[in-house]
């Protein structure tokens, strides 16, 4: 062996240490090191450290919201979990219930609109006691159009307060609450299906005029709306109102 030679071992012909492993090849036992002033990458295998972000062996995966389990009655929703969807029945029940409750509502704007058209009426005074074509008989006649006129925007306003009170009813109380009294009777919440809020009020509102424009084809078209979570093929019991405000109707307890 001549002095200074870079072999020391001739039968090592890459003029490497033994047991050490090649610069630049991941070595048999030893942990690959990162270049120097190179730190790794996330999410990237190696030099010695142990990957991040990979799903561990044995630890539960989290669901994402609006996932069904197994088909059974229970929906994950974020921000409650794991709850059940509530059935057909109680949704009719509360529908029945809320139907109730606009009955008393009608009844009671009922009498009072009749009791006044009843009072208008009789104000009319009867111009048959007049000489036709005399300023009094004018004037008689004048008088009554007036009042018949006051009637029937009166009644028209009836319609009208009836009609803001049930889009207040159902729009406002579902949209800041997520149910109406029918449905608080028997704990049945409508929810966002993307939080597991309250609808809000645009939602709301989306779900509360599909129904209504569907009750001026005789009705047909509100009962057909109801009764469309039937025909939800997902499982998630949607109805067209529920798809197009993006909500799900759940049992509370």
């Amino acid at each position: 062996m001549s002095f200074g030679d870079p072999n020391p071992n001739p039968n090592n012909p890459y003029g490497q240490q033994p047991n050490q492993p090649p610069q630049g090849q991941a070595g048999y036992g030893y942990p690959q090191q990162a270049p120097q002033g190179v730190p790794p990458q996330q999410g990237q295998p190696g030099y010695g450290y142990p990957q991040q972000d990979q799903p561990g062996y044995g630890y539960p995966q989290q669901q994402p919201g609006g996932t069904l389990q197994a088909n059974n009655g229970y929906i994950n929703v974020a921000g409650l979990g794991t709850v059940e969807l509530a059935t057909m029945g109680r949704r009719l029940g509360a529908r029945a219930l809320d139907g109730v409750a606009y009955g008393i509502l009608y009844l009671i704007f009922s009498a009072i609109g009749v009791a006044s058209l009843v009072g208008a009426s009789e104000s009319i005074d009867d111009c048959s006691g007049y000489s036709y074509g005399t300023e009094s008989y004018t004037q008689c006649m004048n008088d009554a159009a007036n009042a018949s006129v006051g009637i029937v925007a009166g009644f028209f306003g009836f319609i009208a307060v009836f009609a803001l009170i049930a889009l207040l009813y159902e729009w406002l109380m579902v949209s800041i609450w997520g149910a109406t009294l029918g449905k608080m009777v028997l704990n049945v919440k409508v929810v966002k299906e993307s939080t597991g809020q309250a609808p809000g009020l645009g939602a709301g509102f989306i779900r509360w005029i599909i129904p209504m424009v569907g009750s001026l084809f005789c009705g047909l078209g509100t009962l057909l709306v109801y009764l469309s979570p039937f025909f939800d093929n997902s499982g998630k019991l949607q109805g067209w109102h529920d798809r197009a405000g993006s909500t799900i109707v759940i049992k509370t307890k």
